[in-house]
């Protein structure tokens, strides 16, 4: 009985790091940047609820409708891109690029409603270094250049798809390609995590004003 027990025991730990070891390595380095980026804005937001309930009170403060304008364009971000994986197996290139293509001008629109809110914001009497307003400034400003990194990868994967478009022969290896697959896979991933993380910001930001 001994022996199964340690069988079963070695089975299970083997199991375990055996699926660890399957994990593509770009996968894996992803995650560790989720978690880090969740550590770094974790620790902000520990500072931006500690400044504005204990330094300064039950003080009503202008919250910008820009914000709320931002999350709502964000939230449709994530709902195409999150199309993007469906189309490119079913072999839609076409409809793979109108995803990502959307998903690009979401996400810049929400970047521009971010500056508007600033400026909003700066418009009602809260400048930058303002307490708890700074935290506002720069959680809000920190998040939008995490999105810019997406950003960045999107175009690549956008650009990919629309070179590849151009020609059927191109256009049926990509389809076909695994690694293609993954990269939007990772874009997918890695925008829905952008898109949580602010939500979660936008109603700490509204619960607290």
């Amino acid at each position: 009985m001994e022996p199964d027990k340690k069988n079963t025991i070695g089975t299970s730990n083997n199991s375990t790091f055996s699926r660890i070891e399957k994990v593509h390595p770009f996968l894996m380095m992803l995650y560790l940047v989720i978690v880090g980026i969740s550590v770094l804005f974790l620790i902000l937001i520990v500072a931006y609820i500690r400044t504005r309930l204990w330094e300064e009170g039950p003080i009503n403060r202008h919250f910008s409708k820009f914000f709320s304008i931002s999350t709502i364009l964000l939230i449709c971000s994530s709902f195409t891109i999150s199309r993007a994986p469906s189309f490119y197996r079913q072999d839609d290139l076409l409809k793979v690029k109108i995803m990502l293509w959307a998903t690009l001008l979401f996400g810049m629109s929400f970047v521009w409603s971010q500056v508007a809110g600033w400026r909003d914001m700066a418009m009602h009497g809260i400048p930058f270094r303002s307490g708890s307003g700074m935290y506002v400034y720069f959680i809000s400003a920190l998040h939008s250049i995490h999105l810019l990194g997406g950003f960045g990868y999107l175009s690549f994967v956008l650009l990919k798809t629309l070179h590849a478009s151009l020609n059927p022969i191109r256009a049926l290896v990509f389809i076909r390609n695994p690694y293609r697959r993954q990269q939007i896979n990772l874009l997918c991933t890695y925008w829905h995590f952008m898109d949580i993380l602010w939500v979660f910001i936008y109603l700490v930001f509204l619960f607290l004003n």
